[in-house]
């Protein structure tokens, strides 16, 4: 078996991944959502709050797939170095521009938020890559998540005698606040931090191992069952962190991290086994549309958002037109809502579609 032949089951995975990324963001009315669809409060997880960190993850492994193979064919690191830094930055431009966007106030400048921080994570990940065997890459990752776990139970919250773990009153938001300029997510709280970015690097890190594993010489079926395996042990330590170092997205805390990761590996398995071993490749098309241009389309989605929420058409936006369709009973507006966004995800994959089958895969 080549070791570089494209898994079916991993590009698959980045684009539903993106594809239910588009789905929580966009949906018809905020205050109508079914409970799976939002984020927990605080404390806790919901399926919403397992799709950022399964891409942080995807990211990572992607780090391993593409550079090893670049390094075997002869490619020196300076030339990665430039690419990597470059990719980073295009990325992490465009994060700041979708932040502005659509009354560009620089005044509200976002220096942090999703694409932000996929762009740090890809970065360092990609240059411990390159440079570090996966043995110090593993303590790396330990390092970042005990040492973050330490900091934030047991330096004392500034302003308060002990150390607070609540929303805007804990270690991270404190630094936060210190360092980023401008506008805070729900004034008091940065969801995607520059502190709370430490953990997010294991969790690509985590990402990248499982890359490696991908990569080795064991059969295929060993590779399934060691993927899921180490994902079930990454969850059960994860779950046992909890008790003290409750799984909090807001903060990307180290059981977070072992958890998520740790089911972003079992799920990844099961999808090899499934497709890439099985051959059961009938439903995956969609997945690899929205994934061959992943980054791009969530781009393209947060920039017509504007033309459905904000763009008044006859005194209303095109979504509360949308919703008056299912106004009455607070089942049917969250059904309402529901496909609302599911609609605006096949919005998003007609483009997805044609850049596809045309060939033209955009990569910032």
């Amino acid at each position: 078996m080549n070791k570089h032949k494209r898994l079916i089951s991993l590009d698959a995975f980045r684009g539903f991944t993106i594809a239910a990324m588009i789905l929580v963001n966009y949906q018809g009315n905020w205050n109508y959502i079914f409970q799976p669809l939002r984020h927990a409060k605080w404390n806790g997880l919901t399926p919403t709050d397992l799709i950022f960190p399964f891409f942080i993850f995807i990211v990572g492994l992607s780090i391993t797939l593409a550079y090893t193979k670049r390094i075997e064919a002869g490619a020196s690191k300076n030339s990665l170095y430039r690419k990597i830094v470059s990719r980073s930055l295009k990325i992490y431009i465009v994060g700041v521009l979708l932040g502005l966007y659509p009354d560009f106030n620089f005044d509200r400048i976002h220096c942090t938020g999703v694409l932000q921080r996929i762009s740090i994570v890809f970065l360092v990940s990609s240059l411990l890559f390159l440079n570090l065997r996966w043995r110090a890459q593993l303590v790396i990752a330990a390092i970042l998540l005990i040492g973050y776990w330490l900091a934030m139970v047991l330096i004392k919250t500034p302003g308060f005698d002990r150390a607070m773990l609540e929303p805007g009153i804990n270690l991270a938001a404190w630094v936060d606040s210190k360092i980023l300029p401008g506008f805070e997510w729900q004034k008091r709280w940065t969801a995607e931090g520059i502190f709370s970015t430490l953990p997010a690097i294991a969790t690509g890190i985590t990402g990248m191992l499982a890359g490696l594993l991908i990569l080795g010489k064991l059969p295929r079926e060993h590779k399934v069952i060691y993927l899921f395996s180490f994902g079930f042990f990454a969850l059960c330590i994860g779950y046992l962190w909890h008790y003290n170092f409750p799984i909090n997205k807001g903060l990307w805390n180290s059981s977070y991290v072992m958890v998520t990761s740790g089911l972003a590996a079992m799920l990844l398995s099961v999808s090899m086994f499934f497709v890439d071993i099985k051959g059961r490749t009938r439903f995956t098309k969609p997945g690899i549309i929205f994934g061959s241009n992943a980054i791009t389309i969530y781009v393209l989605a947060d920039a017509i958002a504007p033309l459905f929420y904000d763009l008044k058409f006859f005194g209303y936006n095109l979504n509360t037109y949308f919703m008056n369709i299912f106004e009455g009973a607070t089942w049917s507006m969250k059904i309402g809502s529901l496909l609302f966004a599911l609609l605006y995800v096949g919005l998003c994959f007609i483009p997805g579609w044609i850049l596809y089958h045309k060939k033209i895969f955009i990569k910032l």
